[in-house]
């Protein structure tokens, strides 16, 4: 056999003997990374220590043969192996999650990173002869966790999303800084330490940020092209694994920043905008292919550098042993201080929420070390310019280290997990469990019975398999009436979390039928998540407030504000309150969707009143909505109605093209001819995805026009005063001036309705002014005046309202008997 063929033979063997170590790691309930260093090792003692004579088979000597052809170097491992672990781990990780998160995980990430460097690196160089960068670069390495271990049983017994995310950004981040901070270290030991340590923190940070960024710039321009790439799937994938080495490759060698922070940083940004760029069937072909290739990349680069374990540490001495132990020691160490001392320091701060002490713990015990320590370690080894004696140092002391941590802690982390019983479901969990196994048994109860009478099956052969459910079902009614009193507030909660989970799926599906665009599908989906995590972190007053939050109006729509009232630029404003109308809209009917929701799927797994109270949220929500909703159809009536008639075209779309995909899958009609009717279906909707126009009235002069005391003058003198005005929108519930302010304008109401408080409140309509008290007295605003709706002034600066008047005696004295009547009243 080839030397080619013999690499391949070796590769496909491992490949086939990768697939039967998942189920053996659940069989003997063995984190996956600890079977596959234990597998990995074996096969290295095998190739190694294999006599000829004792191998009879020629195809089993040639296995021995491919295996041993198959050797891995760290060149390989950073070019081939490192894009996929990093850009997989990415994609698979949600990002807002991550944000609500980032200072928890940018501590554990970045800082925990540096405290373990310095830590096994002073600690070390004080016991060992090895030079103090030698030992430096030996705690980067070891400064790498993998989390798979301590994930997976998070998962098994539920702990909290936001903990998963943690470790998992964790370990992500993690390995990008280990990994920066590794690259400017090695040439500092080659270079014999020259260098200071200023230099050395500025060119890490350059590096990380510089990396960050062009990952970001990078997987946006892929997005950009992915509805270019629209209806060809294998394309538009290819694509995410051209992003995947292209962010890793170019990033380092062109400008000579972080390609590993890069590659994660685009992994994160295509997972996040992915899903709503990409058909939903793509990014689900998507996630399972680099589900795949992440699986192969990990599990072959652990196999492929345990087998170099027993080479390496072949003739290790007693105080090789020693140094390891100590790399252990400091390693924990550190590690500790970052979840004892750094986190504690969060939460006091307001930055995370409180993690108990049993978690803890087993975050700590959690932080193996895997490949890519392994990897690091082997491109110290394979660097003929680093000392012989040094390259034996790191290369023993981080393989025994990775080993101790794989058999020590990854063995020895579930009983730890069960020890401190957060293998056990909190009596809330019980509960749901309960009634989701009396819900489904009845479902099925019910089916059997059907289908038995259906099928003409025996009676008693019916009422035997039915006799063994209703036994389980008097078992599973028990335990539920059991615990209703006790989880009757927390069952609230599990029903909004449930809610707010299905609130995000309808998000997609909206998108998915093309009832909404992608624009406005973000937006809803952003708002979505952030009801569904506050409803995790503080429950019912979490959902109530994170609904109200949603109703108002962000920094971009108060941004477009100020460039139309600043610069008179009315595009920006125009877009944004198109935007709202139409986020309304659909969250209209994302939440009409809840409350059937609730009522027939939610109610059997959480109890009536618990069904209720979610009922009774989602309506004032639906009220909320819809009092912002109308406040903008009274403003707008033209436009909304084109956006209703916008939106029952789209769903007229979807359903007509629903129904000839189901006559083409059942075979009525074939392929080319419902080809041929969707392609009238989209002629006779063209235009539908476009926007209508709409356009905020806020010319100044025809604002003026509106506005009774100037309505009546001629044309010249209508420009003359537009001159003088600023048209401004104001918000609903939005201060106009405020109580004890200096007067500095005052304002004509061109449209809208504004609310003056005093005792008692007085309301302005269309043609009133206000404000004109403070200019002609000199004194502070006597009262807060609110914006009852959307809004359409004018506002007089000080100065042009002295030139107004004096140019004009008919208006100064119709203000001046108005403000004469107000100042009567007050």
């Amino acid at each position: 056999m080839t030397s080619i063929g013999l690499v391949v033979f070796g590769l496909v063997s491992l490949l086939a003997l990768m697939s039967l170590l998942p189920p053996l790691a659940g069989r003997l309930r063995l984190p996956y990374s600890v079977l596959l260093a234990v597998v990995g090792v074996i096969l290295g003692l095998a190739v190694t220590l294999r006599p000829d004579q004792a191998i009879p088979s020629p195809a089993l000597h040639d296995i021995f043969d491919a295996l041993a052809s198959v050797e891995i170097s760290s060149e390989s491992f950073i070019l081939i192996f490192l894009p996929t672990l990093l850009f997989e781990v990415a994609l698979a990780i949600d990002v807002r999650r991550l944000l609500d998160d980032i200072a928890p995980v940018l501590t554990m990430a970045v800082v925990a990173v540096v405290i373990c460097a310095l830590t096994v690196g002073f600690t070390l160089s004080m016991a060992s002869p090895v030079g103090v960068i030698a030992c430096l670069l030996l705690g980067s390495i070891v400064a790498t966790t993998d989390p798979a271990a301590v994930v997976g049983i998070f998962r098994e017994v539920g702990v909290p999303k936001r903990l998963t995310t943690l470790v998992e950004g964790e370990s992500l981040l993690n390995d990008a800084a280990a990994i920066a901070l590794f690259a400017l270290l090695l040439p500092m030991l080659l270079s014999g330490g020259e260098g200071s340590i200023s230099g050395t923190v500025l060119r890490f940070l350059i590096s990380f940020g510089g990396g960050a960024l062009a990952g970001f710039v990078m997987a946006w321009a892929a997005c950009m092209l992915f509805p270019v790439l629209n209806g060809w799937p294998k394309a538009e994938i290819t694509l995410t694994i051209a992003l995947a080495y292209l962010s890793f490759t170019l990033p380092e060698h062109y400008f000579h920043v972080s390609g590993v922070v890069s590659c994660v940083v685009a992994g994160l940004v295509l997972g996040s905008a992915g899903k709503t760029r990409m058909r939903p069937g793509t990014f689900e072909q998507m996630e399972g292919v680099w589900g795949q290739l992440g699986f192969w990349a990990n599990s072959l680069v652990f196999l492929l550098a345990a087998m170099f374990v027993p080479r390496i540490m072949e003739g290790t001495s007693l105080i090789e042993i020693g140094f390891i132990l100590l790399v252990y020691v400091a390693t924990l160490t550190a590690r500790f201080v970052t979840v004892f001392a750094l986190l504690p320091l969060l939460t006091h701060l307001g930055l995370m929420q409180r993690i108990n002490n049993r978690i803890k713990t087993v975050i700590v015990w959690g932080g193996l070390r895997g490949a890519v320590s392994l990897a690091l370690a082997l491109a110290v080894i394979e660097n003929e310019a680093v000392p012989a004696n040094m390259r034996d140092f790191i290369a023993t002391s981080v393989t025994g280290f990775v080993l101790m941590t794989l058999f020590i802690n990854g063995i020895t982390l579930r009983p730890l997990v069960g020890f401190f019983r957060l293998n056990r479901l909190n009596p809330v969990a019980r509960g749901v469990r309960d009634r989701a196994k009396l819900m489904t048994l009845t479902d099925v109860a019910n089916d059997l019975a059907e289908i038995a009478r259906a099928e003409g099956i025996d009676r008693d052969i019916a009422d035997k398999t039915l006799s063994s459910i209703e036994a389980r079902l008097g078992v599973a009614r028990a335990r539920s009436h059991r615990g209703v009193e006790l989880m009757a507030d927390e069952m609230v909660k599990v029903g909004l979390t449930v809610a707010a989970a299905h609130e995000v799926e309808r998000c997609f599906d909206l998108l998915n039928e093309r009832i909404v665009d992608r624009r406005i599908a973000e937006m809803l989906l952003r708002e979505a998540q952030h009801v569904r995590e506050a409803v995790r972190g503080t429950g019912r007053k979490g959902y109530v407030m994170a609904a109200e939050r949603g109703l108002g109006f962000g920094p971009a729509f108060r941004f477009a504000m100020w460039v139309q009232r600043t610069i008179r630029f009315e595009k920006p404003l125009a877009a944004a309150l198109a935007d709202r109308f139409e986020f309304l809209m659909m969250q209209r009917q994302v939440l009409s969707d809840l409350v059937p929701f609730a009522r027939d799927r939610l109610q059997p797994l959480i109890g009536e009143e618990a069904a209720d109270e979610i009922i009774k949220l989602t309506a004032r929500r639906i009220e909320a909505v819809d009092q912002s909703l109308l406040a903008l159809k009274l403003q707008y009536p033209a436009y909304a109605a084109d956006l209703q008639r916008q939106y029952l075209g789209r769903i007229a779309r979807q359903r007509e093209s629903a129904a000839y995909q189901a006559l083409a899958a059942n075979l009525v009609v074939s392929g080319e001819v419902e080809r041929e009717l969707t392609a009238e279906l989209e002629r006779h909707w063209t235009g539908l995805d476009g926007r209508p126009r709409l356009d905020p009235e806020l010319s100044a002069i025809d604002l003026v026009a509106r506005v009774p005391i100037f309505r009546d003058l001629d044309i010249k003198r209508q420009q003359a005063i537009a001159h003088l005005l600023t048209p401004q929108l104001a918000l609903p519930e939005s201060a106009v001036v405020r109580r004890g302010d200096k007067g500095d304008a005052m304002y004509f109401i061109a449209s809208g309705a504004v609310r003056v408080v005093v005792e008692p409140s007085v309301e302005l309509g269309s043609g009133d002014f206000f404000g004109e008290l403070a200019l002609l007295t000199g004194h502070p605003r006597n009262a807060d005046v609110v914006a009852l709706g959307f809004c359409k002034l004018l506002a007089l600066k000080a100065r042009d309202f002295q030139r107004l008047l004096a140019q004009d005696a008919g208006l100064k004295a119709r203000i001046e008997q108005v403000a004469k009547e107000r100042l009567n009243l007050g």
